[in-house]
């Protein structure tokens, strides 16, 4: 039985309305962080889809929280082989209120890649606090395409080690026609101590 709202089906049979052109947000897979050195969803393993059978995957990132004060929440990409370390070109910029009242809006280059194959940051500085964390979100589009880069962006909220709430914007492409068939989570230094990272596919 779905539910319906003003005439508009918000879930039906396992699939949620994402708001997004129309399309159904299927849940795929969700990896649970304990003290863990990495979360990785590689396509065909553990039940993971992340093929041509959907043109937008998203994965969202809940209360993730860092062993390590102050260190990067990152992402990287597979494209065939078993490391994470395709090809890429991206841009980074935040947005951050502290509980002191300062502000800052800036385009952040050192956090931004210009055809490298390491981890790119998408969450800056979260704090290791036991009420620090970071959530957010990454949209991974077309994955399986042979023709052309990968796009994808991401939107992820920490509260910090200085004591900010701080909103990072990340955007690029993975710069290779090959599929990308893994995508990685870890912390640029440390475990992700908890938190989910759950994986959907949009129809």
């Amino acid at each position: 039985m779905g539910l319906i709202s003003d005439g508009t089906t918000i879930f039906d049979a396992g699939a949620l309305d994402s708001g997004l052109a129309k399309g159904a947000m299927t849940f795929i897979k969700k990896l649970t962080a304990s003290s863990s050195a990495t979360l990785s969803f590689v396509d065909g393993a553990s039940g993971v889809v992340l093929d041509g059978t959907y043109k937008e995957y998203v994965f969202t990132f809940n209360n993730i929280h860092a062993a390590t004060d102050a260190a990067d929440f990152t992402v990287n990409f597979r494209d065939g082989s078993t490391a994470y370390d395709a090809t890429k070109t991206t841009t980074f910029f935040l947005a951050n209120h502290g509980e002191n009242d300062a502000t800052n809006f800036e385009y952040f280059s050192a956090k931004d890649v210009a055809e490298g194959t390491g981890v790119q940051p998408i969450g800056r500085r979260p704090g290791n606090d036991a009420d620090q964390s970071s959530s957010g979100m990454l949209h991974l589009y077309d994955p399986s395409n042979t023709t052309f880069a990968k796009n994808f962006s991401s939107r992820v909220n920490s509260y910090i080690d200085s004591d900010f709430t701080e909103e990072c914007y990340v955007a690029g492409y993975i710069n290779v026609t090959a599929a990308i068939d893994g995508v990685q989570f870890k912390m640029a230094s440390g475990n992700i101590d908890s938190g989910d990272i759950c994986l959907y596919g949009i129809s």
